[in-house]
């Protein structure tokens, strides 16, 4: 872990954008090009990572409960899932490419929150990518909280990993995962720097979450917080606090944190807004000097944690490869070579 704060340039500084704004809700084309308008109005302000909120391509639908009850799920929630599936998007897929087009055009380090969409499951993902356009990073969330569990899958830990960049590390950690404190300790034994924070929790209780995770980590926490009014949603989206489309659903409350604990954004809930700050990667090492939880502040010796980050998969197949879903040309060959030899 020493080694890489000991290559670093102790007073490179690198600019970082939170972006808070909501998407356009079940219209993933409108919202990629209201993406990409707000990425080109940060980069010209010297961003070198600009972070957008949790579930911003695919949309957070705030006040819905997808028809369900105890025991029951109605017709009408079957048709809110089905407009959500088919808002969300498929990683690799067109839309993942076009963030990576957007990210190079832009020449920045692009973080965002998506509906990624996996065989018959959504989840909840956090996106990295590189200037260079690459995904270099895919997070899917943990844990997702409460009525979440009902539309997203949930993650494992072979998506809990940092990204070395050229700006430092970066991770992703989203929403309410930020109160799972294992998670917190695999993220600092990998030397993160820049704490990605992707969310829609707009309490006032978040800014002291986010203090604490820079104090806790040492590190640089930048959290992007969407701004949403109903009127970002389309006319047959019913969410519980009523149709006046002035509601404000998601209020915002985007920040950045310096490991020291001091606020460089304040939240702003006023609406949509891209926020800036400058960040001294000095900071880090200096922070680390009397607090580094995983390394001389922890005691091994009493506490250990043991991190598995390994994929899950539902189904595997030992033997002969298996046909791949989608793969026609695999399947014709199967069957032919099963009719040659059972011709009934």
């Amino acid at each position: 872990m020493s080694d890489f704060l000991n290559n670093r340039q102790p007073h490179q500084t690198i600019r970082a954008a939170v972006v808070q704004a909501g998407p356009v809700l079940f219209d993933t084309a409108k919202t990629m090009t209201k993406l990409e308008g707000l990425v080109r109005e940060a980069a010209p302000q010297g961003a070198d990572l600009v972070v957008l909120p949790e579930a911003f391509v695919g949309g957070y639908p705030k006040g819905l409960d997808f028809g369900a009850r105890l025991g029951i799920r109605s017709p009408e929630g079957r048709g809110d899932f089905r407009r959500y599936y088919e808002s969300a998007i498929d990683v690799p897929g067109p839309e993942a490419a076009r963030l990576g087009e957007i990210a190079r055009d832009n020449g920045i380090h692009l973080i965002v929150g998506v509906i990624e969409r996996d065989g018959g499951t959504l989840y909840c993902s956090s996106l990295t990518y590189a200037p260079s356009g690459d995904l270099v990073s895919k997070h899917r969330k943990l844990m997702p909280t409460a009525l979440e569990r009902l539309v997203w899958g949930f993650g494992d830990g072979s998506t809990i990993g940092v990204a070395e960049t050229a700006i430092g590390r970066i991770g992703s950690v989203i929403c309410w995962e930020n109160y799972m404190p294992l998670l917190r300790m695999a993220m600092y034994a990998q030397g993160v720097e820049l704490y990605c924070a992707p969310t829609v929790d707009d309490r006032d209780t978040w800014l002291p979450t986010m203090r604490t995770i820079a104090i806790e980590g040492r590190c640089f926490v930048i959290s992007a917080c969407q701004y949403f009014k109903r009127s970002d949603g389309p006319a047959g989206y019913f969410p519980i606090q009523g149709d006046d489309p002035d509601t404000v659903l998601i209020r915002g409350g985007s920040c950045i944190i310096d490991p020291l604990g001091n606020v460089l954004v304040e939240p702003d809930f006023t609406g949509e807004t891209i926020k800036l700050a400058d960040l001294d990667r000095s900071l880090i090492a200096k922070g680390k000097y009397d607090l580094d939880v995983a390394g001389h502040y922890a005691r091994p010796d009493v506490f250990s944690l043991s991190v598995d980050t390994r994929p899950k998969k539902a189904v595997v197949f030992d033997g002969p490869a298996q046909p791949e879903p989608g793969n026609s040309a695999k399947r014709k060959a199967l069957v032919s070579e099963q009719e040659s030899i059972d011709p009934q």
